[in-house]
């Protein structure tokens, strides 16, 4: 058991780090599970989740548009970097089956984008293959390529 003043320090720390950047569930947990106990960390997630400061799906849809507004990522690499962050999969799923048209424009502009980069150092096998060890879908390589040429 703890007392009202050890939940509020440490309720205070959790939310400094939070509010210096948005975080995940997981991410708080990692962070603070070696120093509170684990009812404790439990209590204060649980609170700040019902005060609105950890909330996984805005989080998700937060850190997707930043990351498409930045990057040239194919939507399995979307899809990994918010699983390493502690998003459930289910998440993540309906996520994408929600914004499924946009995702597919995204990506396929990445391919565009990534085309133009590599074509004066690649020839098209190597870019090719270069996009689907990334992850990006044969069909939108197929009709980038297509339309390119």
């Amino acid at each position: 058991m703890y007392t009202i003043e050890e939940f509020d320090a440490q309720k205070t720390k959790v939310l400094q780090y939070i509010l210096y950047k948005k975080r995940t569930e997981q991410e708080v947990k990692a962070r603070f599970s070696s120093s509170m106990s684990e009812e404790l960390l439990e209590d204060i997630i649980q609170y700040l989740k019902e005060a609105g400061y950890i909330n996984d799906k805005e989080y998700l849809n937060k850190t997707v548009n930043n990351l498409k507004a930045l990057k040239n990522l194919s939507i399995k690499e979307l899809t990994y970097k918010m699983f390493s962050k502690g998003i459930s999969k289910d998440d993540i799923d309906d996520y994408i089956y929600e914004n499924k048209e946009e995702l597919e424009e995204y990506e396929q502009n990445s391919i565009r984008n990534i085309l133009y980069k590599k074509q004066t150092s690649m020839n098209i096998e190597e870019i090719v293959q270069y996009l689907s060890k990334k992850g990006y879908q044969k069909d939108n390589i197929r009709k980038i390529l297509e339309e390119e040429n």
